[in-house]
């Protein structure tokens, strides 16, 4: 019964996906930094104001904290912001860097479905002879 624990744990799946959540844990603080000890201040800098948490308002005793829907908004589209210009933007273009350099064109962008199901109708009409 140990025995079966223990190739269970030591399996290569179970121990990448474990750094794989220690990595995610660390990656997700250096973002968070980077969000609200630097994107943050500057937003405020721009609108004068880093937390909207304070904006309400109230209908018939109910109150509307709209501001906190605005604080996670920024902080979503901020995060995003993020990821995208400090982590895929610079691996896309090292991965096109590293494919040009191999003779290869740069990675397009994938074909959506209805190309995808003309080009494989095309290519089986081909190996028909032409018929559809």
């Amino acid at each position: 019964m140990l025995q079966g624990f223990k190739k269970f744990i030591l399996r290569g799946n179970v121990l990448d996906l474990a750094v794989a959540f220690v990595m995610g844990a660390a990656f997700t603080a250096v973002i968070t930094s980077l969000v609200e000890d630097l994107l943050t201040p500057l937003v405020a800098a721009i609108f004068g104001k880093q937390d909207f948490s304070a904006l309400t308002f109230t209908i018939n005793h109910s109150i509307f904290r709209y501001g906190a829907f605005i604080n996670a908004l920024i902080s979503f589209v901020l995060i995003a912001a993020a990821l995208y210009f400090f982590v895929v933007a610079p691996i896309n273009a090292y991965n096109d860097h590293k494919r040009r350099r191999a003779g290869l064109p740069a990675a397009d962008e994938p074909l959506t479905e209805v190309e995808l199901l003309t080009q494989m109708r095309d290519l089986m009409a081909a190996d028909r002879g032409g018929q559809l």
